[in-house]
């Protein structure tokens, strides 16, 4: 379980199944002690059980955009030791399958901002971090890209980068790292694409090794492609 994390806290929102649990799975092996979420109890239950396995870990059951949640998770981060590192990864569409602009409704498109803008920031605020941690924000490249459908989770992740840009400014002795992992064959890119075969999609392993090397590498603040630090580091 020794690694480059050996002795510090991450804390990994959405991390029940997909890209999160993937990573926090990866961090655990490396040494990281964990605090994770997710709102389905039961999942986040099992992915508790096997992290054991392999590292220390905390699961939070709730929603990252109820303030009472996320002092939950800083509460219990807290009892581990000084946050080195928060992973936020929890996200949501809004709807599937995905409505036109003209279409969404402002209920829909005011959860899609809370829970991928509003909330990531608030975790960070609430966690206190101090000099020298990492803040991991996972986007997507709706957020730079405009696909018919996507207007609503596109414009939370391109909200989402611009405030990370200027919590890196603010914060000088933050790293914040925004991360685009690629297309994945997981549960929500399935909701994206209902009724659709996504098999062709790799799994959210395939961006963990990218996220890793950012995480515990020498990057400064900014944008990255998960699969690009893959190659770079195979190379």
């Amino acid at each position: 379980m020794q690694g480059s994390g050996a002795g510090r806290v991450a804390v990994v929102t959405g991390a029940s199944q997909g890209l999160g649990y993937a990573l926090a799975e990866a961090l655990g092996r490396r040494g990281w002690s964990l605090v994770i979420d997710g709102r389905r109890a039961d999942r986040l239950e099992s992915a508790v059980e096997r992290l054991r396995q392999v590292t220390t870990v905390v699961g939070v059951p709730g929603d990252v955009a109820d303030s009472a949640h996320r002092e939950a998770l800083a509460a219990a981060a807290r009892e581990l030791g000084p946050v080195g590192l928060v992973v936020n990864n929890a996200s949501t569409l809004g709807a599937s399958p995905l409505p036109a602009l003209t279409e969404i409704s402002s209920d829909v498109l005011r959860r899609v901002f809370d829970v991928n803008v509003i909330a990531p920031l608030a975790l960070v605020q609430t966690l206190g971090l101090g000099a020298g941690a990492t803040v991991v924000n996972i986007t997507s490249d709706a957020g730079v890209e405009a696909y018919a459908g996507w207007g609503g989770y596109g414009a939370s992740k391109a909200a989402l980068e611009h405030a990370s840009r200027v919590l890196a400014v603010e914060q000088p002795d933050w790293r914040v790292l925004v991360v685009d992992p690629g297309d994945m064959r997981t549960e929500m890119h399935q909701d994206a694409f209902p009724g659709e075969d996504i098999t062709d999609r790799p799994p959210p392993e395939a961006s963990v090794p990218g996220l890793v090397a950012l995480i515990e590498g020498q990057h400064p603040s900014g944008r990255y492609h998960a699969r690009s630090i893959t190659a770079e580091v195979a190379s």
